[in-house]
């Protein structure tokens, strides 16, 4: 039972509430349930009792420590980024949320621990929740629909008609990221498995291309947002057309956001890390630019928009309890969800 701030006498009771917490880096038996006190709210921020929460595989790279130079935060770390929920208290200065709104929030990078009882967020990273949308589903939709959407409309610069590639159509982000471009009126072409072809064809996919029967990626691209990083990002550079560009948010980072956010000791080591990405880029006469995704409440209620018009919906491969989180972490590392994974509280 989730206690309220009180005081009896000259004594104040603090609220606590359970929170998933990885205690040091490392693989999944880092982290664990535990009891912390509720957060404090500033006078921006809003004070949201959870309804929901969804798993991302940027929750595991924080718990192993691949972001701790970019993040700058060090164990105990509050995991989870994505959330849906009711808004319980504001901060004085807040003006666009009251006690009893429903909203849905990415969190600010540097203040995550979605996956708990309650969580505060600037304002200005939440939005209303989408009228049509349960909490699951709302939770399900932040990080995974802001990177597709930035990554198309931002980073690429699409314009409708034009041709992408999105790798991994099936995935968290993928399954996303088929609807927005159809939104934005592009030409689709997606990679998946032979199970999921009818799957992200009913997403809106123009053509598929199924890896697991080993098919040709297309040519002459106007853009590719590849998910996957590594060998992907190269297939993906001979895929495009001369001055096309590839969209990462997988793999390494490039020199621009090495310059922007990482130590200056460290960028040395990125520079020869994507050697040979750099060498395709120049062969194909094309560019790669890293995204990495920004909290965003006008985008989000963007967003919320399209799914209260029945134009974007997200893809539940599993809903999990509070108390099963460790199964949910274990089945969104296995690699093969379809859609996103949920966390109910």
């Amino acid at each position: 039972m989730t206690l309220r701030p009180a005081r009896i006498g000259t004594w104040r009771i603090v609220a606590a509430m359970k929170v998933l917490v990885a205690e040091r880096y490392g693989s999944a038996e880092v982290a664990a349930i535990v009891d912390r006190p509720e957060p404090e709210i500033g006078p921006r921020d809003v004070l949201i009792a959870v309804k929901a929460a969804s798993l991302n595989p940027i929750d595991v790279k924080v718990r192993e420590g691949k972001l701790k130079l970019v993040l700058g935060i060090k164990p105990p770390i509050a995991l989870g980024c994505d959330v849906a929920g009711v808004v319980e208290r504001i901060g004085a200065e807040v003006t666009r949320f009251r006690p009893g709104d429903e909203v849905f929030a990415r969190l600010e990078k540097a203040r995550m621990g979605g996956l708990a009882e309650h969580v505060a967020a600037a304002q200005d990273v939440v939005a209303a929740k989408p009228q049509r949308a349960s909490f699951e589903h709302a939770a399900a939709i932040p990080l995974a629909a802001l990177t597709a959407l930035q990554a198309l409309r931002e980073v690429a610069v699409l314009r409708p008609g034009q041709r992408v590639l999105i790798h991994a159509g099936a995935g968290g982000v993928g399954s996303l990221a088929i609807q927005i471009a159809k939104i934005l009126e592009l030409h689709v072409t997606t990679t998946t498995s032979t199970r999921n072809i009818e799957l992200v064809k009913q997403l809106g996919a123009d053509a598929v291309v199924d890896y697991s029967q080993h098919e040709r990626l297309p040519t002459q691209l106007d853009a590719v947002f590849d998910t996957l990083g590594g060998a992907s990002e190269l297939a993906s550079l001979a895929a495009v057309a001369r001055g096309g560009i590839v969209v990462g948010v997988g793999g390494l980072p490039d020199a621009a956001f090495a310059r922007a956010h990482l130590p200056g000791f460290v960028r040395p080591v990125i520079w020869l890390a994507t050697g040979k990405r750099r060498r395709a880029a120049r062969r194909a006469g094309a560019r790669f630019a890293y995204l990495y995704m920004r909290p965003d409440a006008a985008q989000l209620a963007e967003l919320a928009g399209w799914i209260d018009a029945g134009r974007l919906r997200p893809v539940i491969h599993r809903s999990y309890p509070f108390a099963e989180v460790g199964e949910a972490f274990a089945e969104l590392e296995r690699g093969h969800a379809r859609g996103k994974i949920v966390v109910t509280m």
